[in-house]
């Protein structure tokens, strides 16, 4: 089973990349399932239920999401009714929306999917660990493939989400910062991990932002609006290889590919990964 998960959807120069990149993708890798962070993809900051529609027509069976999950008030009504876009699961009981799934691969296999919010420098949030074991258990009475977004800030606690869920979960990966980290690899009992997806959408900017209005904040501390970035994007994301009979992870192989060379993918000329 192989699994395409993109890392964070900023704005609509991540909408773009991603419409040309996935299908694509999933038609020369042929891909089982597709998972997509969506927190941003609506201008930056949050996502609208019509926003994540369009998204769901480029192939991403399931959304995750992160801290900027409300920003958008509409998917207060739209997320209820829409179980494949999550939320963190360890929001508070009684927040809209649920923190996972158990979908269907294309073939029609069982995976499950968990979103989780880590707390070192985030808004404070219930336990991940302890969610992640109740979930996890949850979800493998249904599914033996579990793919975990872990959205958090410090790294220690992303690496230490890994091996708390090795031989439980099919893959860990996290998101947040928008910067792709280089470090995946397979854990001894078979959980796939990765730091840091990155981000698909406009990388000449500061995570996404336009320059100018992130520098001002370093160069003289004064409130300042945030708008996305322009100019064509970079797909950051990664393809898990799992085995559906045991859920261990088999392969993790990073994605960062420039705007030429999604067009390049989806003209049908195999990308350089």
């Amino acid at each position: 089973m192989q699994i395409l998960f993109v890392g964070d959807i900023f704005g609509k120069p991540g909408r773009e990349i991603a419409r040309r990149a996935i299908p694509a993708l999933i038609e020369q890798r042929g891909l089982d399932f597709v998972i997509a962070n969506v927190e941003n993809s609506a201008a930056g900051f949050g996502v609208t239920g019509d926003i994540a529609d369009t998204i769901f027509t480029y192939g991403v069976d399931v959304m995750t999401t992160g801290n900027h999950v409300w920003d958008k008030k509409e998917v207060l009504d739209y997320m209820p009714r829409e179980p494949r876009l999550l939320r963190p699961a360890n929001f508070p009981a009684g927040v809209p929306g649920r923190g996972s799934i158990v979908a269907r691969t294309r073939s029609g296999e069982p995976i499950g999917v968990l979103n989780l919010m880590g707390r070192i420098f985030m808004p404070p949030l219930d336990d991940p660990f302890a969610i992640a074991l109740r979930e996890v258990e949850a979800l493998r009475a249904k599914a033996r493939v579990i793919f975990v977004d872990f959205h958090a800030e410090a790294t220690s606690e992303k690496i230490a989400m890994g091996w708390h869920l090795d031989g439980r979960a099919t893959a860990v990966v996290g998101t947040h910062t928008h910067v792709q980290t280089a470090d995946e690899r397979i854990l001894p009992k078979g959980t796939a991990c990765l730091t840091d997806a990155g981000m698909t959408g406009p990388h000449d900017s500061i995570i996404g932002v336009t320059i100018e209005a992130a520098m001002g904040r370093f160069l003289n501390g004064m409130p300042t609006k945030f708008e996305s970035a322009t100019g064509p994007g970079r797909l950051n994301a990664v393809i898990v290889t799992a085995d559906p009979k045991t859920g261990r992870a088999t392969s993790i192989e990073r994605l960062n590919l420039s705007a030429q060379e999604v067009e390049a993918l989806a003209a049908g000329t195999p990308a350089r990964m």
